[in-house]
């Protein structure tokens, strides 16, 4: 199992004195952690998009490209490529880059995202959500196997015979499905033979076991190898020296944002008490001690029948950078190894069996 982490490059906040850390200092701090994580093993490190003031993300492969140049192993992905609001020919030259500058270890998860102010940004109609992003997702599947392309669509110029360049390093650039909660996402990642990273960030985890089912039935259903059938998981976590520490640490910047987030969309403040309990043996939240965070990564990968790809979303704008950087140490120097002993045991008591 691939583990690795996920960033929104929130913007850090002093929770003494709520000063914003300057944005400059912050960007270099992010680079810093995803050289960081590669050094100590980790498999992944993903960057989101978003255009929003709290956020850094609006170009996220500027960011990874940075830190393709200083990692040597780590695979830089996004988490996810707004996909709805982007021209797929620009989202596959960016990341092919990005394969050319990491020697080929980039990925795209091409996703919705959670927030819609790309929409307006770039003069894209709302209403439109739906329709969009099926259409840019053909084009930029297309545009891994067919160069030059010819397409006619809805929504941009039409392709002539026209060559798409720069070419990657990977034969087939990986486009992982970035989905949330509804079936038919699952199913068309299915149809489509692609690798699944699903986001769970609240909820039960073992309610996306017949999602997941219905991703996997579906594409055994279009002629897909179970192997092809990829599953990746996005979910909030941390880890500290004690599970108590990790706790402490995260929840004060994770409140905030939630908060920030909820006067929006009409959710009540998060309290501590339902922080803690998500954070429970069965809850949403990987946020504890290295054999806490390592137990519920096991567990995961049981309830939803076995899983490729966990990655710890980590962004938190309370949490500086040394911290953050102790997160990152444990995630890959206790977590990891404790993940792969158990699952290489598990694997050979199976093979034991047969």
């Amino acid at each position: 199992m691939q583990i690795g982490i996920d960033s929104f490059a929130a913007q850090v906040i002093d929770p003494e004195t709520r000063a914003l850390q300057p944005a400059s200092e912050r960007m270099n701090d992010l680079i810093q952690e995803i050289v960081y994580a590669d050094e100590v093993g980790l498999d992944n490190f993903g960057v989101g998009e978003h255009h929003r003031e709290e956020f850094l993300d609006a170009a996220p492969t500027m960011i990874l490209a940075a830190a393709a140049a200083r990692t040597k192993n780590i695979r830089l992905t996004s988490a996810v490529t707004v996909l709805s609001a982007d021209d797929p020919v620009r989202v596959f030259q960016r990341f092919a880059t990005l394969d050319l500058i990491s020697n080929g270890r980039a990925e795209i998860v091409a996703g919705r995202g959670s927030f819609t102010e790309a929409f307006a940004l770039f003069g894209l109609e709302l209403h439109q959500y739906d329709e969009l992003f099926a259409e840019k997702l053909a084009l930029l599947l297309e545009l891994r196997s067919q160069n030059p392309l010819t397409w006619v669509s809805k929504f941009r110029a039409p392709l002539n015979n026209q060559g798409v360049y720069p070419r990657p390093v990977q034969a087939r650039l990986p486009v992982w499905l970035g989905v949330g909660g509804t079936p038919e996402s699952f199913a068309r990642a299915g149809s489509l033979g692609l690798p699944l990273m699903v986001a769970i960030i609240g909820g039960d985890f073992r309610r996306f076991r017949p999602h997941i089912n219905l991703y996997r039935k579906a594409g055994a259903q279009a002629g897909f190898a179970p192997e092809q059938l990829k599953v990746g998981v996005h979910a909030f976590g941390y880890v500290a020296d004690t599970s108590e520490a990790a706790r402490d640490i995260f929840y004060p910047g994770f409140a905030h944002m939630m908060g920030e987030i909820g006067k929006e969309r009409g959710w009540p403040p998060m309290r501590r008490q339902q922080f803690d309990a998500s954070c429970s043996p069965e809850g949403p939240y990987l946020i504890g001690d290295a054999q806490a965070v390592a137990d519920k990564i096991l567990y995961v990968n049981e309830v939803l029948g076995g899983i490729e790809r966990i990655s710890l979303q980590m962004t938190n704008v309370m949490v500086n950078h040394e911290k953050m950087l102790s997160g990152i140490r444990l995630l890959g120097d206790e977590v990891a190894p404790i993940v792969h002993e158990r699952s290489e045991r598990s694997l050979l008591g199976n093979d034991l069996n047969e």
